[in-house]
């Protein structure tokens, strides 16, 4: 028995894995750019290098998965399942992570420039030293995260929650705080060297 991925604009097979689930599978480096992956179960899966380019992923559980160094450029990802997994250095640019819970994930270093994660959970997430650029973080739940060094340049943070979040040398130049939770919340930030 095998599973086949399959590009999502042709329907043409990209890979073909054994066994009957993609719980725990290896997928290490695969090229899965375009995949159709919606409502895929991937808990636990190895994603290291993967290329997951602009691939649906909409619905899916990828639960305590690795997907250090990924490549998501564009994906889509609304609703999904991201608590515990590690997305260190991991590139999100132009994601969408709408309403995905990222609850505890690892998200040091990754790039978010641009990613569209309003509503998204991210409670207790380790944000440290990401890059969250032009990122849209409206009603956002950074509930207790680190966001430690972040970049947060011209982020659209309104309505977001960051009490108890640690935002020491982020960055918040041009950032939309608007009706932003922030009670408790450590924030020596720091500006742009180069701005006035």
């Amino acid at each position: 028995m095998s599973i086949k991925i399959l590009n999502r604009h042709t329907g043409a097979t990209l890979l073909e894995v054994d066994g009957d689930s993609l719980t725990a599978a290896d997928l290490t480096g695969a090229n899965l750019r375009y995949a159709d992956l919606t409502g895929a179960d991937l808990t636990g899966a190895d994603l290291r290098d993967a290329n997951l380019r602009y691939a649906d992923l909409t619905g899916a559980n990828l639960r305590r998965a690795d997907l250090t160094d990924v490549k998501l450029t564009g994906a889509d990802l609304r609703y999904a399942d991201l608590a515990g997994a590690n997305l260190r250095d991991a590139d999100l640019t132009l994601a969408d992570l709408c309403r995905a819970d990222l609850t505890g994930a690892d998200l040091t270093g990754a790039d978010l420039t641009g990613a569209d994660l309003t509503d998204a959970n991210l409670r207790r997430a380790d944000l440290t030293d990401v890059k969250l650029t032009g990122a849209d973080l409206c009603r956002a739940d950074l509930t207790g995260a680190d966001l430690t060094g972040a970049d947060l340049r011209r982020a659209d943070l309104t309505g977001a929650d960051l009490r108890d979040a640690d935002l020491t040398g982020a960055n918040l130049t041009g950032a939309n705080l608007t009706t932003t939770t922030t009670t408790t919340t450590t924030t020596t930030t720091r500006r742009n060297p180069n701005e006035h």
